[in-house]
């Protein structure tokens, strides 16, 4: 099956999109009436979302809450500027990818997702797996992140848009303002050289 190919449930994916499209208009519309509070509601649907998003691209919590903290800010400031003709997330996106790409350009020093990791501890739960089969999907995911963040931030940011936020080529297009064919070539050897850097792993779990 190819990627554009229709999946189960696709009509109503795309009704859910229409009827988010259309709650964010009304709540762009009220903000610009001069109502910021709606501007507030716009930012609880997003915000978590563009927080995964940019921590994958930029590798640090830190970096990824101020980013999105600093796109907030601006869609506020640049609302009016917002002619509909895409979807408000794409519109929102692009604003934190560009934004979140300038921290990446300031190179100060970061917290690794090792690291937050570490910060958060990981407590005991009734009903979680034994403490061995946490240890290696730890490891595992220790090393996509690593692998995803040697990835050059072209090729990490069409990976994370596609692979983890599903995003159409359409919309990854709009939001890095690149065309559909650049998007797709960039894809594809983003994916073969992730493929690379997780082949040891891959092979040391076929191997047990």
């Amino acid at each position: 099956m190819s990627d554009d190919a229709p999946r189960d449930g696709s009509t109503v994916v795309q009704a859910h999109g229409a009827q988010a499209d259309a709650a964010d208009a009304q709540l762009i519309g009220r903000t610009l009436a001069g109502e910021p509070a709606a501007f507030g509601e716009l930012v609880l649907r997003y915000q978590d979302r563009l927080y995964n998003s940019l921590l994958r691209v930029l590798g640090s919590a830190e970096d990824a809450r101020d980013a999105v903290q600093d796109a907030f800010v601006q869609a506020f400031v640049k609302l009016d500027t917002f002619r509909g003709s895409s979807a408000f997330y794409t519109w929102l996106y692009r604003i934190a990818f560009n934004t979140a790409m300038s921290h990446a350009r300031r190179q100060r020093p970061t917290r690794s997702l090792d690291e937050e990791r570490l910060d958060r501890g990981r407590e005991p739960v009734d009903g979680q797996p034994p403490p061995d089969a946490r240890l290696d999907a730890s490891e595992r995911a220790t090393q996509v992140h690593r692998a995803l963040a040697a990835l050059s931030a072209e090729y990490r940011q069409v990976i994370v848009l596609r692979e983890i936020d599903g995003c159409k080529y359409e919309q990854i297009a709009e939001i890095l303002e690149l065309p559909v064919g650049t998007v797709r070539s960039r894809l594809f050897r983003a994916r073969l050289e992730l493929r690379e850097r997780l082949a040891p792993m891959v092979k040391k779990m076929c191997d047990v």
